[in-house]
């Protein structure tokens, strides 16, 4: 259990450290090639949520999202002991993303982000958004293998 504590407050740091350089360094707006018209670093103040959605409803996004986070953290820790390694980790950066980025509208009044695939999308996101996808990509590798599993059972 402890090591995934440490793993999310590490996550947590890593993504507020990233934000703090960010926003430190460049001016809303600035960015940085650094695979021309592929991956760039560019500072976005989102004030939504994913894909910049319900903009201006930082409120309302803030009690829904720290309802969401205690839910999950309660459910993690109820089903630590019958979760796999997958699923722990999976919910570990969930759970790291989430705290992330409600630091940020809890504290900034918005959520940095700087990650710009302009090759692949028009979203710019940041890491705590990362860590939620690859959660959820976890999630759903474990969803098949256990599939897979009762398929072969049977």
């Amino acid at each position: 259990m402890i090591y995934y504590i440490i793993g999310i407050v590490s996550l947590v740091i890593f993504d507020q450290l990233t934000k703090l350089k960010i926003e430190n360094n460049l001016f809303i707006g600035d960015t940085i090639p650094v695979i021309s018209n592929f991956f760039h670093i560019t500072y976005v103040q989102n004030r939504g949520i994913a894909f910049g959605v319900f903009q201006g409803k930082i409120n309302i996004i803030s009690i829904v999202t720290i309802v969401a986070i205690v839910m999950l953290i309660i459910y993690f820790f109820k089903t630590f002991k019958k979760s796999n390694f997958l699923e722990r980790l999976s919910f570990m950066f969930i759970i790291a993303g989430a705290i992330g980025n409600i630091i940020d509208r809890i504290f900034r009044g918005y959520v940095v982000d700087m990650l710009d695939f302009r090759g692949v999308w028009a979203y710019v996101f940041n890491m705590a958004d990362v860590y939620i996808n690859f959660g959820v990509i976890l999630i759903l590798i474990e969803i098949l293998l256990k599939s897979k599993n009762n398929k072969s059972q049977n």
